[in-house]
Parts: C-alpha cells; structure tokens; sequence
C-alpha cells in the first residue's frame, strides 16, 4: 500500500474488517498498512426507519492495525462538511471473511 503516502496529512475514511467507519486526519502509515489518524471520528449509523440519530463519537489520535484496515479512500472535505450526519442512515456493514 505505498499509495497510502499521497494521502499522508490529508482527510481519510476507513472502513475496518469488522465494519466500522473511521475518519481522520492520516498522519502516518508503515509498510504493513498499520495506520495514525488524528482528529478521528467513529461514525455509528442509525438503521433505516430508526429515530435515534447517527452517532459521531470523536477518538482523537487512533492506530489502527494494518490487518483491520479493508478500504483506506480519500474524502471530499467541502462535500463532508455539506452532509447532516445525523440524518444519514444505513444498514450496518457486515466483518469480512476470510477464506
């Protein structure tokens, strides 16, 4: 994952193997794809026809081990700070599989 470095001091989300949805600021990486976000915000979705709002829960410095990571992308800042989170649902995201 060597292209991870053109994404050092820019805004990321990562979706973990176990489905949780993680954005922050990537400060670091290592060649085993263990991760340093700051300014990390979990995102808890709400379900579909829930009346609980989305949860942002704020991790501050996070380290994620590369073997959790599943997808690392890049995030459209202007077009983040437009969403209402709060309103956002979603089914939640099932672990990935290993075969």
């Amino acid at each position: 994952m060597s292209n991870l470095q053109t994404f050092v001091n820019k805004t990321v989300t990562i979706i973990t193997s176990d489905g949780r949805t993680l954005t922050g600021k990537l400060m670091g990486h290592d060649q085993t794809t263990n991760l340093i976000l700051s300014h990390t915000i979990e995102r808890i979705f709400a379900t579909p026809g829930s009346e609980e709002p989305t949860q942002q829960v704020e991790h501050g410095l996070y380290l994620i081990r590369g073997d959790n990571v599943a997808i690392c992308g890049l995030v459209d800042e202007q077009l983040e700070a437009g969403v209402d989170w709060s309103a956002v649902r979603a089914e939640p995201l099932g672990g990935m599989k290993h075969a």
